[in-house]
């Protein structure tokens, strides 16, 4: 059986009737030294925050799955963040790379300091392929909620304006590296980062916009 057979029999029987099968969303582990595990709070909050505002039905426990584990087959959204480095090992960038193919979705969030890592690694799983910034007419920013000028800017870091970057294969977006934006702080508890409840607010409903193109758009 073929990835990509594999993974929409997954589809089908996961996301069959959005909003009312029971699915589950996990969080990247790589190796490297980065912090891949950062932000723990973050993935359970949007989790929640979509079950209520989208009427998903995602499972509240989150997932961690290896680069290189087939396990992550299992889950249409995979979440990726740090502040470090990154490394992929040929195995790992072969599995992410079948499971992108196969209809997986990754969203990778630099938390500060990922950047000049994961563009390298990102080349061993599409070594043809590069981060292209996608439009404000892009589709993930008019989901549910309108971003008509795109990512939301949730922490200042270095000052610059926040941009979101895609990988695409037939015209499917399969990869987000949301840069300069830092929507993981955003879903964090409020008391980690101190963020107002309009940021908090404002990257939620940015992360929802990604779980809901993920799971029907992207299909």
């Amino acid at each position: 059986m073929s990835y990509r057979l594999f993974i929409v029999i997954a589809l089908i029987i996961n996301l069959s009737v959005f909003g009312q099968s029971s699915y589950q969303v996990a969080v990247l582990k790589y190796s490297g030294g980065g912090d891949w595990y950062a932000n723990p709070t973050s993935l359970p909050n949007l989790v929640k925050f979509c079950n209520k505002n989208l009427g998903t039905n995602i499972s509240e426990k989150v997932e961690t799955v290896g680069a290189g584990d087939p396990n992550i087959f299992n889950y249409p959204f995979v979440h990726m963040t740090g502040h470090g480095n990154v490394v992929f090992s040929s195995e790992d960038a072969e599995n992410l790379r079948n499971y992108l193919l196969g209809g997986g979705f990754l969203h990778i969030d630099d938390n500060y300091g990922m950047d000049k890592f994961i563009r390298t690694e990102i080349q061993k799983v599409f070594p043809n392929n590069e981060f292209v910034e996608l439009p404000f007419t892009h589709p993930i920013f008019h989901q549910k909620y309108e971003f008509k000028k795109g990512l939301p800017k949730i922490h200042e870091h270095e000052d610059k304006r926040p941009q979101a970057f895609g990988i695409m294969h037939e015209g499917r977006l399969i990869c987000l590296y949301t840069y300069e934006c830092d929507l993981g702080d955003g879903w964090e508890d409020e008391e980690v980062h101190g963020d107002s409840e309009s940021k908090r607010t404002e990257a939620l409903k940015m992360g929802a916009n990604i779980i809901q193109y993920a799971f029907t758009a992207a299909h």
